[in-house]
């Protein structure tokens, strides 16, 4: 229904008249008259309308007749949006802890940052000079990088391909670049131990321990070390003592921690022990947590976190993007944001002239190759700050 609908709709007004029928697939040269076009394009709606109802002469008409090379704007447009729709059918639940921007080459992108004269006023006395303060340059620094994917396949592959089980070559590529992209995230928040070495530290003062100290006290993940987490990402400060505030903070968890997070944040009631008395006291509150913390499940942490189970317990806590310095950077190069899919054109043409569909082959070898390209690149913005935004624990609480 989608071809039929496309050749429907198409609005034709400067297009170069082509052969329907005789399997030339010459182009007539010197025409441009679009009412012809439109009549040849409903002259092949009807074709079509022949296929579906099952007649076999009009089948292999259509197969002589309407190559990709005979429409171009027709089936170019199909295989397109058929890329597109095969990428975004795997959204990235990640892109929301981290800011997605665009870049417009390959050479270094440089993140700056201006430090300082944002606390808290000195009283100034009669006659007293303003006292200055200084201001301090911080600069972070990331470049993107081309990734890709070439799958070849013979043509007998093809035909002998009675179960289509070959067909989806773009939407299989377009998975592969949808899920380098994840991983590539998730490779940035966490390392083989956990959270990540460079973005966790005891100097950055953001893991979830009850100490705040030793990065192997961490806290396992409950109602309490929720709480725990969001104390500690409350207790971060800029570089002048002051507090940071973050309306929407966002809970990354493997999928292990998937049931235990949604049973915190989708419950109705609380039943916390507040301070008080020799063990203090347990009471039943409003679940407020639902309408400050969102819940990502990062489905890669347990395959980049390989030391013992701590793929399966480590997570951690990100203000959104939106609400301050980012804890990360995520790219695409700009003008090819989606993964641009390919298939080799075959360097040979009928005897009797007109080209042919890259589903032929190669002149040589009748080989056919599918390739796939996606540009993106990103960083930890350590430098400028990002630490701050993020604060996490490895759960196993030894």
């Amino acid at each position: 229904m989608e071809f039929l609908d496309l050749i429907e709709s198409i609005s034709v007004t400067d297009a170069s008249e082509r052969r329907l029928y005789g399997g030339e697939g010459r182009r007539a040269r010197g025409i441009r008259t679009a009412p012809n076009y439109s009549a040849r394009l409903t002259e092949a709606l009807t074709l079509v309308q022949r296929v579906g109802e099952g007649s076999r002469h009009a089948a292999l008409a259509f197969e002589e007749a309407m190559s990709t090379s005979d429409f171009p704007l027709l089936f170019g447009d199909v295989i397109d949006r058929a890329m597109v729709m095969a990428y975004r059918e795997y959204p990235s639940a990640i892109e929301q802890v981290v800011r997605t921007t665009t870049v417009r080459d390959f050479r270094d992108v440089k993140r700056f940052a201006l430090d300082g004269a944002e606390g808290e006023l000195e009283k100034v006395g009669q006659l007293e000079e303003y006292p200055a303060a200084a201001l301090d340059e911080q600069r972070d620094t990331y470049s993107v990088a081309k990734f890709g994917r070439r799958i070849p396949l013979a043509w007998e592959t093809l035909v002998n391909d009675d179960l289509d089980a070959f067909r989806d070559m773009p939407a299989r590529l377009g998975r592969a670049a949808r899920r380098t992209e994840q991983r590539f995230i998730s490779s940035l928040i966490w390392d083989a131990n956990g959270p990540h070495a460079s973005l966790y530290t005891s100097g950055h003062t953001n893991i979830i321990n009850t100490t705040n100290g030793a990065s192997d006290d961490n806290t396992p993940f409950s109602i309490a070390g929720l709480q725990d987490g969001l104390l500690v990402l409350a207790s971060q400060t800029d570089t002048d003592g002051e507090p940071i505030y973050f309306e929407t903070v966002y809970l990354v968890v493997p999928p292990a921690l998937e049931i235990p997070a949604r049973n915190v944040l989708n419950g109705t009631e609380l039943r916390v022990t507040v301070a008080g008395g020799a063990t203090g006291q347990e009471v039943q509150v409003a679940n407020w947590m639902r309408n400050r913390v969102q819940l990502v499940v990062d489905p890669y942490a347990p395959l980049i976190i390989t030391t013992g189970t701590r793929g399966n317990t480590s997570w951690a806590l990100f203000g959104a993007p939106g609400d301050g310095r980012p804890a990360i950077e995520f790219a695409r190069l700009r003008g090819h944001e989606e993964p641009e899919i390919w298939v080799k054109s075959p360097n040979a043409m009928r005897a009797g002239g007109g080209e042919v569909g890259p589903d032929q082959g190669d002149f040589d070898n009748d080989g056919i190759q599918y390739r796939v390209r996606k540009v993106h690149g990103g960083a930890q913005l350590n430098n400028t700050g990002g630490f701050r935004s993020t604060v996490a624990s490895n759960g196993t609480s030894n």
